[in-house]
């Protein structure tokens, strides 16, 4: 009884006191919580999510399903099962809860029933079901699963002797995408739609051909048809831009195709009476970057007409009122991401804002939303001092609140940095530029701290006030942390977007380096302690900064791209990049591919630069690091190369990675800081 005592004792002295908090660490990594996936119920009392954590053990993100009243009250575990939980979606009456969980045998649909707390498995797959769907009447439902089917044979090989130990046979393909980063090599097969009795009983195939059936599935009012997007043209493999709305019938597996025009019409919805169709798409022009419209339609493919003409922002995530008098929606405006609802004569209102917070790693958006028959909406919430959490608003944008602290037990105890808004103006045409800039914890304006350039990813993509761990690694490393949405980023238009059209990198790079000098005139950068890290495009505009000057103590290249065109003919994407990102193939048009390239400046380069990537990583290469790092090496430059093992593209996908990429990306930086050195 006594050594328990003093170990009690020992326990309550080490927690931290009334009001202490200390900076945020690596290891809290793994005790971040978030939520993902809100269904709120018909009626708008109830809403399941999926809780995500961090298993320290397995390395790895898991969520289980978890129910909420929408008053904040009666918080729990939707069922006692243990497994991975996902994809709730709730019966038309909110009766019953279909949902996906992961088994020793593979991914099963199970459903709960709500009035009893029963929960039981209703399919026995062969492969993982998704984008589960139900019938307007609750008797059906659908969903999506990949039909393998038997790879090419090009040689027919002698059988091997007895007991001998041969290689395993050669993997052959003829296919265009083949591999993808984070899967690796794909298996032969078509995804297909399947429906299924809500009661559980045999599933049936209903989308048949060498085609891909993907993506959300919408049925028709009466039943006797399935919305969704894909490409069954003849030439699918090379037409990969384009995506077109279809109907197959649940009964003989006829199709109709309703859209025609080039560009990715996608996500259709049939609204409650069944008179409309709404779909997202637009008519690829064969650009960097387009903004995805909200588009109308009638069931059979007339009357096609674009519902936000004038919103100059993507939309995703539609979803009709239960009136069918317009739709909500998400869209990023300036870094933040928004939910809007438009009404059939194309009036757009924000009704809620802060949209995210599922993207630990780095401040990208994300997030999710859903609503209820009265119009109450249930979303993902995120600020910089917190992960997604879940809040509830009603129909008109009134009474918007949080009602989860996930994450609260960890983060009311620690010193969080400070997130400052900036902006600024571009010296290379004035247009004002978007960034943010986080503190410190602690932060003296009296001290002098390093200051961190960290460069976003995409390019078409954006940053915002949104809570991330990497940026706040580097904060509690000491360094005040720029990162900024340049020329090109997303959530400004689609003029904006697109000015990196055969221009990348381009001007861009000035309005990173005007914000740097903007930074400096505030007095929070100095020209002797300045720093640059980015990945993936984040890293290819880290190597040009460095290529193109030398007023950085130190940079980290992260996963990056360093010659177009070994990036071109490799990546698992290959096929994706001519015309929109230079004109032509690299063998049609050398000079522009290389002028592009980093690797074209490397002789100039003074800036003493790790090299980092993912060793299984097929986006962009462990031989396009290696390409720099070689010829830095040759060139006597500071350098060294870190290969993070098991980690792809997405380095952030185990938390020991995120973790293993920020402290080598500290330590290389440390070694340059005068204000740690004394130097």
């Amino acid at each position: 009884m006594r050594n328990v005592l003093i170990a009690l004792i020992a326990f309550v002295a080490a927690l931290p006191l009334q009001g202490q908090k200390t900076p945020f660490e690596y290891l809290d990594v793994f005790q971040l919580q978030y939520a993902s996936d809100p269904q709120i119920n018909p009626d708008g009392s109830q809403i399941v999510y999926r809780r995500m954590r961090f298993d320290i053990q397995k390395d790895r993100a898991t969520g289980d399903l978890w129910t909420i009243n929408a008053d904040g009250t009666s918080h729990q575990k939707l069922t006692p099962l243990e497994g991975s939980e996902s994809s709730p979606r709730w019966s038309p009456s909110g009766d019953r809860l279909a949902f996906v969980r992961g088994t020793e045998e593979g991914s099963e649909v199970y459903m709960y029933w709500r009035a009893t707390g029963r929960v039981a498995r209703l399919s026995q797959l062969p492969e993982s079901p998704a984008s589960l769907s139900w019938s307007a009447d609750g008797r059906h439902l659908a969903f999506t699963m990949m039909v393998p089917k038997a790879p090419p044979v090009l040689a027919k090989m002698p059988k091997a002797p007895k007991g001998a130990k041969w290689a395993g046979e050669a993997r052959v393909t003829d296919r265009l995408y083949h591999e993808a980063d984070g899967r690796g090599y794909i298996p032969t097969g078509f995804s297909h739609i399947f429906v299924m009795p809500s009661e559980g009983g045999a599933y049936r195939q209903i989308s048949s051909g060498d085609f891909h059936h993907r993506g959300s599935l919408s049925w028709s009012a009466d039943g006797s048809e399935i919305y969704f997007s894909g490409n069954r043209n003849e030439d699918w493999e090379y037409d990969f831009r384009n995506r077109e709305v279809y109907a197959v019938s649940t009964r003989d597996g006829s199709y109709r195709q309703l859209t025609t025009s080039p560009g990715p019409d996608s996500g259709p919805a049939v609204s409650p009476d069944g008179s409309l169709v709404a779909y997202t798409g637009y008519t690829d022009k064969t650009q960097t970057y387009q903004v995805t419209e909200l588009r109308l339609m009638r069931p059979d493919g007339s009357e096609k007409r674009v519902l936000t003409p004038d919103l100059d922002r993507s939309v995703s995530d539609i979803a009709w009122d239960s009136r069918g008098k317009g739709l909500y929606f998400t869209y990023d405006n300036n870094g933040n991401t928004k939910i809007g609802y438009v009404s059939l004569d194309g009036k757009v209102t924000e009704l809620a804002g802060n949209v995210g917070g599922t993207s630990i790693g780095r401040p990208y958006g994300g997030g999710s939303f859903s609503v209820s028959q009265n119009g109450k909406l249930s979303y993902t919430t995120t600020r910089p001092e917190h992960p997604s959490d879940l809040a509830v608003v009603d129909k008109a944008g009134q009474g918007a609140r949080r009602i989860t602290r996930l994450s609260a037990g960890l983060l009311d105890y620690r010193e969080l940095g400070q997130v400052e808004e900036l902006w600024y103006e571009s010296t290379f045409d004035g247009r004002r530029i978007q960034g943010w800039v986080v503190y410190p914890p602690g932060y003296d304006p009296s001290r002098k701290y390093p200051f961190l350039v960290e460069n976003h990813g995409g390019p078409i993509s954006n940053y915002g006030d949104r809570f991330s761990a990497e940026m706040q690694l580097y904060a509690s490393a000491g360094y005040i942390v720029f990162y900024p949405n340049p020329r090109g980023s997303t959530s400004y238009g689609e003029e904006f977007g697109n000015l990196l059209y055969h221009n990348y990198p381009g001007e861009d790079y000035q309005d990173v380096m005007d914000g740097v000098d903007a930074c400096i005139r505030k007095g929070i950068a100095h020209e002797d302690q300045l720093f640059v890290t980015g990945g993936s495009a984040g890293g290819i505009m880290t190597a040009w900064m460095v290529g193109k000057n030398n007023r950085f103590e130190a940079a980290v290249v992260a996963k990056p791209v360093v010659n177009w065109i070994s990036k071109t003919l490799v990546a698992d994407n290959y096929f994706y990049y001519a015309d929109t990102r230079f004109p032509g193939q690299p063998w049609e048009n050398f000079e522009a591919y290389w002028s592009f390239s980093p690797l074209s400046l490397v002789a100039n380069i003074q800036t003493p630069t790790m090299v980092m990537v993912g060793m299984d990583d097929l986006r962009t290469p462990p031989s396009e690091a290696k390409q720099l790092y070689h010829a830095l090496k040759l060139r006597k430059i500071e350098t060294a190369l870190v290969e993070i093992p098991g980690a792809s593209h997405g380095i952030a996908s185990r938390p020991s990675n995120l973790i293993s990429k920020i402290a080598h990306t500290v330590a290389w930086l440390d070694k340059y800081r005068t204000d740690k050195n004394g130097e």
